[in-house]
């Protein structure tokens, strides 16, 4: 998966304990998403405390360019799949995917508030939403991502 540009340590912590549990086998952070080593080399207190020791299990790397990452990935096979509301969005429920098809798609989360940029959505093979229904637009990140992948996973 791919996390660009999320600001809040809780939540990408939070992504990565979830993504542990469904067995994401790496996470790329790219942008000024926050890792769980500080620049020192040492655990980031906040993120271990919220992710509970998931980033030992998963594999991460920091990419500065998240648009060339996704085009070395679709090279090698891989689906990208944003989760964005966007006018050519579908809803994430109309997606099934065999565990093989899952094993080879990359999900990519955006920004809190922004989401992801024009350029990264015009780089996916799909673009996922969740329908809300209320007044609010949109969910936590960590939310999000957890609705979606685990929809995915089964």
């Amino acid at each position: 998966m791919i996390l660009d540009s999320i600001r809040s340590i809780h939540n990408v912590g939070s992504i990565f304990r979830t993504a542990d549990a469904v067995g994401v086998k790496k996470i790329y952070l790219c942008g000024v998403t926050p890792g769980p080593i500080d620049r020192f080399g040492r655990p980031v207190q906040q993120f271990v405390k919220v992710s509970l020791g998931a980033e030992k299990y998963i594999s991460w790397e920091r990419v500065e360019n998240a648009a060339r990452l996704i085009d070395r990935l679709k090279k090698e096979g891989k689906k990208i799949f944003a989760v964005e509301q966007a006018r050519n969005s579908v809803p994430y429920h109309s997606v099934r995917l065999s565990r093989k098809s899952f094993e080879n798609t990359v999900l990519v989360m955006g920004e809190e508030v922004k989401g992801l940029p024009a350029s990264l959505l015009k780089c996916a093979d799909k673009i996922l939403e969740i329908p809300m229904r209320g007044e609010k637009e949109s969910l936590n990140v960590s939310v999000a991502f957890g609705i979606v992948v685990f929809h995915l996973l089964h």
